[in-house]
């Protein structure tokens, strides 16, 4: 007799039938009942942000639950990790009143004192992919509108250097990133921090927020690059992004990329909704979405060196043998080729296949 069994998203797995449709927080069909389950299905569920749904399961045994990987534990447990996560709280409580201050048109912005929140954090860590290790494994907050602008921020001055910028546009970037989301402050704080379903009238609303951070900024005397990245980070290179749906060149290059920044942090951070998604699954979903919402110049340098950091990383993968990355494939960023014991495997030709966690 078929059962009907309800698991968490960390629970699925390839080979599994969904019994129900499920939908998102929009109402719109993610996955059909009847579908079986594959490492693409569960990633796009993941994206989507179903933390559980119902299976039609044959056997009496529950499922196992996943246990953490041990990449992850690793970078937890070391003394690195421990000095960044507590200087990183101390300094969200601080830009937390600071930021708030932003919302009065009388009061001057302190660059220097913002940027010091930063600049101390990045003194915590080695730099580069190391600051993307500490905050994919920073554990859940409250208060996900400033900690998201601080994440930002400091991957926003990673991908910098990794674009060569020069000092002062580094320090713009920095900045523009720790501001970008600054007009979700004037909308209702019971909207920002809902947890269940937003309605369509919700997301009118929230859809406003660029245009508000505009406003709280242009007249602040700042470079016009950051009001303007605060207006245009959810605009696309293909024109399918908002509040204006310009494309391409009219979009301000700062704006680019901290939209990229923007929603990798939103993929690999936890919420009470969901898991977070690792490096590889938010490459996965980057392609699967479209490289074409995105500049090229950015978007693949971007996801490259995220790839690249992790050459010679033990892994698994969803099949459950082990390997070692060792080759990376540019047509398919989150399919590398990893050695096995005794071979070779090229991800890129195994559809189902991917990289489950670092090991």
């Amino acid at each position: 007799m078929l059962n009907k069994q309800r698991i968490s998203i960390k629970q699925a797995k390839p080979g599994l039938i969904v019994s129900d449709d499920i939908y998102n927080s929009t109402n719109q069909l993610v996955i059909s009942k009847g579908v079986m389950l594959t490492d693409r299905i569960i990633t796009r569920l993941k994206f989507n942000s179903i933390s559980e749904f119902n299976i039609i399961q044959e056997t009496k045994e529950p499922l196992m639950p996943v246990k953490e990987t041990s990449y992850s534990q690793k970078v937890r447990e070391s003394i690195e990790f421990q000095e960044f996560q507590s200087a990183f709280t101390e300094q969200v409580d601080t830009f937390k009143n600071e930021f708030n201050k932003l919302t009065d048109k009388n009061e001057p912005i302190d660059i220097d004192g913002l940027l010091e929140h930063t600049s101390d954090l990045l003194h915590k860590t080695r730099n580069g992919i190391h600051v993307f290790d500490m905050l994919h494994c920073m554990r859940q907050y409250d208060d996900i509108t400033y900690v998201h602008c601080m994440n930002v921020s400091l991957l926003c001055n990673v991908f910098g250097q990794w674009l060569k910028l020069p000092d002062k546009d580094l320090e713009v970037l920095t900045l523009a990133g720790l501001l970008h989301d600054v007009g979700k402050l004037s909308l209702p704080g019971e909207l920002i921090n809902k947890q269940e379903k937003l309605t369509a009238s919700d997301y009118i609303t929230i859809k406003t927020h660029p245009i508000q951070g505009y406003n709280i900024l242009k007249n602040k005397g700042l470079d016009p690059r950051i009001a303007n990245a605060a207006l245009m980070h959810h605009e696309r290179c293909d024109g399918s992004g908002y509040p204006y749906k310009i494309k391409g060149d009219e979009i301000e290059p700062f704006a680019k990329i901290i939209g990229i920044v923007d929603v990798y942090d939103a993929m690999t951070s936890a919420r009470v909704y969901r898991p977070a998604l690792s490096p590889f699954e938010a490459i996965s979903v980057f392609e699967s979405e479209g490289l074409q919402k995105y500049d090229p110049a950015y978007i693949l340098l971007f996801l490259e060196k995220i790839v690249q950091a992790y050459v010679g990383n033990r892994v698994r993968l969803s099949n459950g043998k082990e390997g070692e990355i060792r080759l990376i494939n540019k047509q398919a960023l989150s399919k590398p080729v990893i050695q096995l014991a005794s071979s070779f495997l090229d991800l890129s030709k195994e559809k189902d296949l991917k990289v489950e966690a670092l090991l």
